[in-house]
């Protein structure tokens, strides 16, 4: 499988597994997760994607019970997130929801999780959203620090718009080399907005959540582009969920879709995506059925 560059230190693979959902089976046991692992490495999928919000704070523990006694920590790249506070797991007494970049929090919150997966170093931390009340000198110092510790190799953002990068970049020596943020076939405000001009402007590539849109892409409200969709997989043998994946990897851009599912049938189908090469006149004729009228 190619595999998508960030930096000379680090490269992830062109799909990554999206373990927000981990904690959300009936069976969290090391052996089913191992199993999707497993599933997700005969495909070439390789890079693994937490962050320690998931499952009410579990994930990342979830995950570290699957890696004791393997050699799967080898063979994956392990992305997590930090910087919500929300009041469930460990922060259950918080009061409100919040947003946390203080050093303090981050340190501890680098600490927690390689503690909890039983890691020695994350290959990529992301600070998880945009902090009003980020203090960019502290929150760059911060992640430089961890970096030069080694317990963090690479930084990155999540749900950052251009000028929160700009800020957070401007107190850091460390470049940031990601910013994953929510994009498919119907959530594409993106392609517009400014957000992918500026990462294809600085050669940072984007990793997108929900590139299924958590399933709302294959509601009724979307029978005509649900359509469209199935006529051009059905020509390569890939369904509507690969065509809409294959859609997003096309783009220039070098979108990395992060892709979570319990299912393990549907897991070993993600690579079917790699399989549906989409025209240019393609990409716009899904475009256009989802945007609900022809582009100007």
């Amino acid at each position: 499988m190619n595999r998508v560059k960030l930096n000379e230190q680090l490269s992830l693979s062109r799909m990554a597994y999206g373990m927000w959902r981990l904690g959300d089976d009936e069976d969290t046991s090391p052996a089913r997760v191992q199993a999707k692992v497993d599933a997700c490495l005969a495909q070439g999928i390789t890079t693994m994607d937490q962050a320690d919000i998931y499952g009410g704070y579990m994930a990342e523990e979830i995950l570290g019970n699957a890696l004791k006694g393997t050699g799967l920590r080898s063979e994956i790249e392990i992305v997590t997130k930090c910087d919500i506070v929300a009041p469930a797991g460990r922060h259950a007494q918080a009061r409100v929801k919040y947003y946390d970049t203080s050093r303090q929090h981050i340190t501890q919150s680098v600490e927690d999780s390689l503690r909890l997966m039983g890691i020695d170093q994350i290959d990529l931390l992301l600070i998880h959203r945009p902090d009003p009340m980020m203090d960019h000198h502290e929150t760059g110092t911060t992640l430089d620090d961890l970096v030069a510790s080694g317990k963090v190799s690479n930084i990155g953002v999540s749900n950052f718009r251009p000028w929160d990068m700009d800020l957070l970049q401007s107190a850091m020596k460390t470049r940031l080399v990601t910013n994953q943020i929510e994009i498919s076939v119907i959530a594409n405000d993106a392609f517009t907005n400014g957000d992918l001009a500026y990462l294809q402007r600085h050669d940072i590539k984007p990793m997108a959540w929900s590139p299924l849109a958590g399933g709302a892409l294959f509601t009724d409200a979307n029978a005509s582009l649900i359509a469209i969709m199935r006529r051009l997989g059905d020509k390569q043998g890939g369904d509507t969920s690969a065509v809409a994946l294959a859609w997003l990897m096309a783009h220039p851009a070098n979108i990395i879709p992060v892709v979570g599912t319990n299912n393990l049938d549907r897991l070993r189908a993600l690579s079917t995506a790699f399989d549906v090469e989409l025209g240019r006149e393609d990409w716009f004729e899904i475009y256009t059925a989802a945007l609900g009228h022809e582009v100007p």
